[in-house]
Parts: C-alpha cells; structure tokens; sequence
C-alpha cells in the first residue's frame, strides 16, 4: 500500500495549494486501498491534527477574499466616473479635497448609523475629506421611502440634504413615512414640493443607477466604503480606524476626482 501514508499529506497539499492536478489522484489508487486511505485521511484530519484542516481552511477563505476584493477594485476603477462624478449624487465636506470617502448606505441600516457620528466628525475636523454620499437602499419601502426623499432634498439645497440625511441617520427608532416628513420639515425642506420630487421618474432613475452601481462593484450589504484604493465592508466602529484609513489614503496620494 504505497500510497497510504502519502495520501494524507497529498490532500493537505490540496486543500491548502488547491493544486490543478487533483482530478488525476483517484485515477491512481487501486480500488482496494480507498477505504483505508479515507480512514487515514479522516483520523489525521479530524482527530490528530484537526489545525492543519482548519488552517487550510483559513487559507482558503482568505483566497476567496482576496478574490472579491480584487474583482471589486476592478470593477470600481472601471466604474470612477460613476463613482465619484455623478452630479447627481450629493458630495458634502471639501469638494476639491484631497482625499474622498464615498459611502453606499441605508437609512435603516443599524450599522451605518453606528458609523454616522464618526463621518459627521472627520468631515468637521479634517477640512480636506470630499464625501460622497451614495443612496443605497435595501432594507425594504421605507428604505426606499427614505433614500428618494432624501434625493429630493438635494434639489432644494447641499446644505438641506446634509442635515436631512444626518437627522435620518441619527435617528434610532425605525423609520416611517410620517416620521420622514417631520425630519424633513424639522430640517427646513418644503414638504410638499419634496413629495412632488421623491415622486417623479428622475428619482427613481437615480435610486435603481446606484443599486446598479453597487451591485457591479460588489455591495453586498451596507454600509460599504472606498477610501482612497481601499474597501471598507460593513461599519466602520471606531473613529480612529476612520482617521487611520483617511491619513493612509492621504500619504498614498489616492485624490478621486
């Protein structure tokens, strides 16, 4: 049984390297052995040495990463304009900043709201962050609700927008349609003409634009960042990673615009 000790380490191998010549080991082992040869492999996996199974897994997953990420960054290079220059999209903080945040979010996304208070503070102390606020939204009509309103008060002013959208995300309870439009005219935004423009086709164009953006750079859930050349998925807790990510992208010279 010449193969019987060998096999083991061969699938290690396998596991590990994903080697391409997998297909070609069972045409080699008589019929007779695979038995044993599956005992073996299974008391060495699972029973003498259950960290080399679970490293080979780690290493396998940190490939499947590693491979998301590079198809995202693809597709987000092919996708700059879109991006980071749609005049449709709101853009708050220093327009001609030196590095950008660009963020796809959901007002009732928990975890976005989680990250809300460090973008509010790194857009007040770092004067040379360009925030690009990306309207995601996938948690339901209210969701929705509040992403088209939100773009409707973009057209009655930046400034409108930015307290709109930072009264929606500082927001706890879950959201409803009555409680958008108090947020709105707590914010100064005429109500009605809001409605009227949440409302129309243009709206909804932007909304179902950014759903097709995000899902061609690879937005599985929200929120999701790019700072600089890097992907930030899910939320970002603590205001020093934040900081960190900006100063990285800064001395990068990653500027997007």
């Amino acid at each position: 049984m010449r193969y019987v000790f060998a096999v083991p380490l061969l699938v290690l191998s396998l596991l590990v390297s994903a080697a391409p010549h997998a297909e070609t080991v069972p045409a080699s082992i008589p019929e007779s052995e695979k038995v044993a040869i599956q005992e073996i492999i299974h008391s060495y996996l699972t029973k003498d040495h259950p960290e080399v199974l679970m490293e080979g897994m780690r290493e396998l997953q940190r490939r499947d990463q590693a491979s998301a990420e590079a198809k995202t960054a693809d597709a987000i290079k092919a996708s700059k304009d879109r991006i980071y220059n749609d005049p449709a999209t709101p853009v708050g903080g220093n327009p001609k900043g030196d590095v950008v945040i660009v963020e796809f979010f959901d007002y009732q996304c928990g975890y976005c709201k989680l990250s809300a208070p460090f973008i509010e503070r790194i857009l007040k102390e770092d004067k040379g962050v360009r925030f690009v606020y990306k309207e995601f939204p996938v948690l339901g009509e209210v969701s929705t609700l509040a992403s088209k309103t939100a773009l409707a008060a973009f057209r009655q002013g930046l400034d409108k927008y930015v307290k709109f959208h930072d009264a929606l995300m500082n927001k706890k309870e879950h959201l409803n349609e009555e409680m958008i439009y108090q947020i709105a005219k707590d914010a100064g935004l005429n109500v009605e003409k809001l409605k009227k423009d949440a409302a129309d086709d243009e709206t909804k164009k932007q909304i179902q634009a950014n759903i097709d953006l995000g899902t061609e750079v690879g937005v599985r859930g929200t929120p999701m960042f790019i700072i600089g050349d890097k992907i930030f998925p899910g939320a970002i807790q603590q205001y020093e990673d934040m900081k960190n990510a900006v100063n990285e992208a800064r001395a990068a010279g990653h500027k997007k615009n």
